[in-house]
């Protein structure tokens, strides 16, 4: 009960009361009226004090249950990044395995360059994409100030951690694309095939490109030495933040499982 519902009840029981005492029945004495006063007082105090607890439990009630979905809705979010991320570790894994062996044919006999397919080496390094995980929950927590909701003090720390390694994360990931889109493009467009590589990509082409390059000049270019020693520097500092936002993932995830 609310305690305004509580008090009618009250009410009504003393309208009941006087409607006997109109019905023919001798008015009550004096003092024995005053008790029934305060008897009464005391009644409905017991109803607002009754009410008001039976208000706090359902409202403790509630916000017990969205809690719990508060909760759930992380570890359902949180578990979707992980997966995204292990999708991005996987493809830094690859760009940097890819660039340590490009690096490694620089300025080798050509006979030894030509033993490996440097086409789909370079694609490696182009097919790289940002980290964007899903943060539904996480900003909507914070926009509607539910994030008070929670009880669990180093969930919430977790969450706040969380938004600053991903900002540091996204700076490294964002510098590696820089530096394929500002530099190592532009520098293959002028001196490979694109053709070549993009036929592992999207485009798939069937046949190499009918001009005639030779690929492995690249390979004593200092240019390209330099652009692929940077490209190297700046994606080791990704799998350093990868690394970081994993175990960060994993700990929300442990303190959030239901």
């Amino acid at each position: 009960f609310e305690p305004k519902n509580m008090i009618k009840f009250f009410r009504k029981i003393r309208y009941n009361l006087m409607s006997e005492n109109k019905t023919g029945k001798p008015a009550l004495p004096a003092g024995r009226y005053f008790k029934y006063a305060i008897g009464e007082i005391i009644l409905v105090v017991i109803g607002i004090l009754i009410a008001l607890q039976i208000n706090t439990w359902n409202e403790g009630r509630k916000a017990i249950q969205e809690e719990s979905n508060i909760l759930q809705n992380l570890y359902d979010e949180f578990y979707i990044n992980k997966q995204l991320l292990n999708t991005s570790k996987n493809q830094v894994n690859t760009a940097k395995d890819a660039g340590f062996k490009l690096m490694n044919l620089i300025a080798k006999e050509e006979k030894n360059i030509n033993k490996h397919n440097t086409d789909s080496l370079l694609f490696s390094l182009i097919d790289f994409t940002t980290f964007r995980p899903s943060e539904n929950t996480i900003n909507d927590l914070i926009q509607s100030g539910r994030l008070k909701l929670l009880q669990n003090q180093k969930l919430k720390t977790l969450l706040y951690q969380w938004q600053s390694i991903l900002n540091s994360t996204s700076v490294s990931f964002n510098k590696v694309e820089l530096k394929v889109d500002d530099e190592l493009v532009p520098y293959l467009s002028n001196n490979y095939a694109l053709k070549d590589i993009d036929k592992y990509g999207a485009l798939q082409w069937k046949v190499n490109s009918k001009l005639k390059i030779d690929k492995t000049k690249v390979f004593y270019d200092i240019k390209f030495e330099n652009i692929l020693d940077d490209y190297l520097y700046r994606i080791i500092s990704a799998e350093k933040r990868t690394n970081e936002i994993e175990s960060i993932i994993n700990d929300i995830l442990k303190e959030t499982e239901y």
